[in-house]
C-alpha cells in the first residue's frame, strides 16, 4: 500500500474511533456509548462509579418564566446519567454577595418544585458566600443568591447550597448493600491521591442508576474525573 493511502487510512480510522468515543463530561453526561461506559462497567463489577458533579442550577417553572420568558420551557442539551434528568441548554448568570458572579451555570432538568444554585466551596468562596453542607432541596438557611437570565432575574433569599455527598441507588442494591437513607457510609479512593471520604448518605429509589456523586473540589483532591469504580469501606467489628 502507498505511503499516501496508508496515512489516509489510519487517519480514517482515528476519526472513526474518536467520533464513538466520546468524552463523559464527569460522568455525568450519557454522551460516550452506554455499552463501554466506565459507569455502566463498574456498576457490573459490584463497585460504585463516581460521578463528578459540577455547579449547576435547578429552577420551577415559574422562576423559569422569569428567567426565559413567559412560557419557556427547558431544552435537552445532553442526558444525565439519572433517569429522565437532563443538562438544558439554558444557563444563568449566578450573583453572590458584593457582586460576584459567575456565569453560564447550567440548568438542570426537569424544572423542580424549589430553585437553588449547588457550587463547590471554592466556587462559593468566589461569591463570597459560606452555604451550608445540604441535600438538594433542603434550603432552610441556605444562602442568597441572585439568578440572571435573558429576560429577567430571580432573587432566592436561600437558595445556594453546597451539596452532601450521596450515593444513588436503587432498593434492591442498598439491600446488597445493607444500607438504608440513615445511614452515612465511607468510600475509599485509591491512588496517588488516596483519599476516605465519609460522611456520604445513600439515596433509594427505583428509578436511581448506581453512582456517588461528589462536587468538583472533592473529586480534585482526590485526582478523580469521573467513572472510577470505587469499594465501600466496612467498619471492622
Amino acid at each position: 500500500m502507498p505511503d499516501q493511502d496508508l496515512v489516509k487510512l489510519i487517519t480514517q480510522r482515528v476519526v472513526n474511533r474518536l467520533s464513538n468515543d466520546k468524552p463523559c463530561s464527569g460522568c455525568a453526561l450519557r454522551t460516550c456509548d452506554a455499552g463501554n461506559r466506565a459507569c455502566d462497567v463498574a456498576g457490573s463489577q459490584q463497585k460504585i462509579p463516581v460521578g463528578v458533579s459540577a455547579r449547576h442550577a435547578h429552577v420551577t417553572q415559574e422562576h423559569l418564566e422569569i428567567l426565559y420568558g413567559p412560557g419557556h420551557q427547558l431544552t435537552v442539551y445532553a442526558p444525565l446519567y439519572q433517569p429522565e434528568a437532563f443538562a438544558a441548554n439554558e444557563t444563568v448568570t449566578v450573583v453572590g454577595k458584593r457582586m460576584r458572579a459567575i456565569e453560564h451555570v447550567r440548568i438542570l432538568g426537569p424544572v423542580r418544585d424549589y430553585s437553588q444554585v449547588e457550587v463547590a466551596k471554592t466556587e462559593a468562596i468566589r461569591l463570597g458566600l459560606d452555604p451550608p453542607i445540604r441535600d438538594s432541596g433542603d434550603l432552610d438557611g441556605a444562602e442568597a443568591i441572585t439568578l440572571i437570565g435573558p429576560a429577567g432575574s430571580v432573587y432566592l433569599e436561600e437558595g445556594a447550597i453546597c451539596a452532601s455527598r450521596h450515593i444513588h441507588m436503587t432498593p434492591e442494591q442498598a439491600q446488597e448493600f445493607g444500607l438504608t437513607e440513615s445511614d452515612r457510609v465511607k468510600i475509599r479512593i485509591p491512588g496517588e491521591r488516596a483519599l476516605t471520604f465519609e460522611n456520604i448518605r445513600p439515596k433509594i429509589h427505583e428509578s436511581y442508576v448506581l453512582q456517588m456523586h461528589l462536587d468538583t473540589d472533592d473529586s480534585n483532591a482526590a485526582g478523580l474525573k469521573g467513572g472510577e469504580a470505587v469499594e465501600l469501606v466496612r467498619d471492622e467489628v
